[in-house]
């Protein structure tokens, strides 16, 4: 109940009056069944204006820090995040990585749509980062389709470090096809195949948000920044930083 609350009466009609939104691609989302909606991370409002703009529920794998925090914040963190039906899970080990992806693999063979952000944690500068491959695990061993959404404009609505939004900012949300994975079926553990589809779905984000790519994984790239890195010496990878810029169209460019 408070999750159709939530975007209908309390937050879904404020985002609409005090952003420009738009959609594209919707037809490509499932009427009903399971589906993965892997998508970039920009922002914290990601979880908020894409599921806003789309018919069916969406149940978001979110950190568990969104649910143990302290004070005032946390408990309304926490009520928020429960009250709205999203999934805590735990990042901060290998058997906790496990934990999350049957918490996924739960979800989907419930019959819901899944939203998860394969690179795992927000963009540190705007850049689209390595995608890790639980997402391909639980596309090989539920069935469900895996479609690519990017969300544009949210790291300048509410960039990292400010307290109020840039109102009238655009928003807009990208639906790519369903990726066909049907190939590789029966092939789940295989990392080179995870690997693969994992790429695969991050060139599909790259050419859907016009982010360049950047082969690292971003909780890297942060954890050096937090050492005192350079931001081009936290993207080497093997001594080789890995970039792609998607082309972009005219009317991409203009916003």
């Amino acid at each position: 109940m408070w999750y159709w609350l939530f975007k209908h009466v309390f937050i879904g009609p404020w985002l609409r009056l005090l952003f420009r939104l738009s959609v594209e691609g919707e037809e490509h989302l499932p009427d009903r069944g399971p589906a993965i909606l892997a998508g970039n991370h920009l922002s914290f409002s990601d979880s908020l204006f894409m599921p806003v703009l789309v018919r069916p529920k969406v149940t978001f794998l979110a950190k568990q820090e969104f649910f143990t925090g302290k004070g005032l914040k946390g408990l309304f963190s926490r009520w928020f995040m429960t009250a709205a039906g999203q999934v805590a899970i735990d990042r901060s080990s290998g058997s906790a990585a496990k934990d999350a992806l049957e918490t996924g693999k739960r979800v989907l063979r419930a019959g819901a749509l899944l939203g998860i952000y394969p690179e795992g944690t927000r963009s540190p500068d705007g850049r689209l980062y390595r995608g890790k491959t639980g997402v391909a695990r639980m596309a090989l061993e539920t069935g469900a389709p895996v479609i690519p959404v990017a969300v544009v404009g949210t790291d300048k609505a509410l960039p990292t470090g400010t307290v109020w939004p840039r109102f009238g900012t655009r928003i807009q949300v990208r639906f790519g096809k369903p990726l066909d994975f049907s190939r590789y079926e029966g092939m789940s553990g295989d990392r080179f195949v995870e690997r693969s589809m994992t790429d695969e779905i991050m060139y599909e984000l790259m050419l859907l948000s016009g982010q360049e790519y950047v082969d690292v994984y971003a909780a890297k790239v942060k954890n050096a920044l937090a050492k005192g890195k350079s931001l081009d010496e936290a993207t080497e990878r093997a001594g080789v930083s890995v970039v792609l810029q998607a082309e972009r169209t005219p009317a991409d460019q203009a916003s």
